[in-house]
């Protein structure tokens, strides 16, 4: 199974109340990709841009995951986009004090030949127009579009999101931008009018983020619930959603398969992936990690929300 991602690369300047870093290595297709690469698909692509600046660790790190970065395009002498923000002390909010486009000002994707015919494809928080040129340079339908998008898109590009929207099956949003865009304040009233959005047939896929409380999976005409991970230190929550998207697209890819079943434990991988990701700065958190540490955590979670009706109750009236 291939996997095509398409998305953001940067170079961030994370402050948190505990520490600082600069030049973190950041973006929605590093997040994503990374996150997906532990489920080991056939072959895992990305497609974006960065500046010569783009440090050779980063590099290091795609091919150690085994991630095909020859859809990556290299500005000489252009600075990769960056974004810098402060996270307050609950490390829920947040203050963007700059983002600097840089080349991706000028972003214009183009898919590599041999990645015309993925299976599935991510289509990362960029402009709803650049979303939809992906699609068209594609061979073939994949067997599953995702799509992510902003609050900037749905206030400012809407007509252009929802003809994007059109042509994808899934979509993962968190809470804040689901309510923006469907106008309405019941998470279960905007998933369902969000998956009437998506292109017609099955299935229907919306995913609504719910942060440290977890996130709400609408699968066609079923729900399902999934707690979030309870973790003791949050060191960086910057790219949790994204690495959420790479679990959940990445064990997806590996099965082959789009079935309730199966979103509902990509849901879980997904979680478990973005847990890891908070627990350090940057990709720290998702860079070495081992398929039993992540086995693991989503045996730990499956206890955690596992519970049984007392029989007694069962024989109740």
């Amino acid at each position: 199974m291939s996997l095509l991602i398409v998305g953001s690369l940067a170079l961030d300047i994370i402050e948190t109340p505990f520490a600082t870093r600069e030049l973190a290595l950041g973006g929605s297709a590093t997040f994503i990709s990374l996150a997906a690469s532990y489920f080991a698909p056939e072959k895992v692509g990305v497609v974006g841009v960065v500046g010569d600046d783009f440090p050779e660790r980063a590099w290091d790190l795609f091919r150690q995951r085994g991630i095909d970065t020859s859809g990556i395009e290299i500005v000489p002498e252009g600075k990769t986009f960056s974004w810098h923000g402060r996270y307050h002390y609950d490390m829920n909010t947040r203050d963007t004090i700059e983002t600097n486009l840089n080349v991706f000002a000028d972003f214009k994707p183009h898919v590599p030949g041999h990645f015309t015919s993925p299976d599935f494809l991510v289509l990362g928080n960029i402009q709803p127009d650049l979303q939809r040129q992906v699609i068209e340079q594609l061979d073939r339908r994949p067997r599953l579009v995702l799509l992510d998008t902003m609050n900037f898109w749905i206030t400012g590009h809407r007509e252009s999101l929802e003809r994007t929207l059109r042509l994808s099956n899934a979509l993962v949003i968190n809470d804040s931008e689901a309510r923006l865009l469907i106008e309405h304040p019941s998470l279960i009233v905007a998933g369902r009018k969000l998956q009437a959005m998506l292109a017609e047939g099955s299935p229907r896929i919306v995913v609504i983020k719910k942060g440290e409380h977890g996130a709400l999976l609408f699968y066609d005409e079923f729900i399902f619930s999934a707690p979030a991970f309870p973790l003791e230190d949050i060191f960086d929550p910057t790219g949790a959603g994204d690495t959420f998207m790479g679990g959940f697209i990445g064990y997806l890819a590996r099965r082959g398969a789009v079935t309730y079943e199966d979103a509902k434990r990509a849901v879980i991988y997904g979680t478990v992936l973005a847990s890891y990701c908070c627990s350090k700065f940057s990709t720290e958190g998702i860079e070495n990690l081992s398929m039993e540490e992540i086995v693991e955590r989503f045996r730990a979670l499956r206890i955690l929300s596992t519970f049984d009706l007392e029989e007694e109750m069962l024989r109740s009236r």
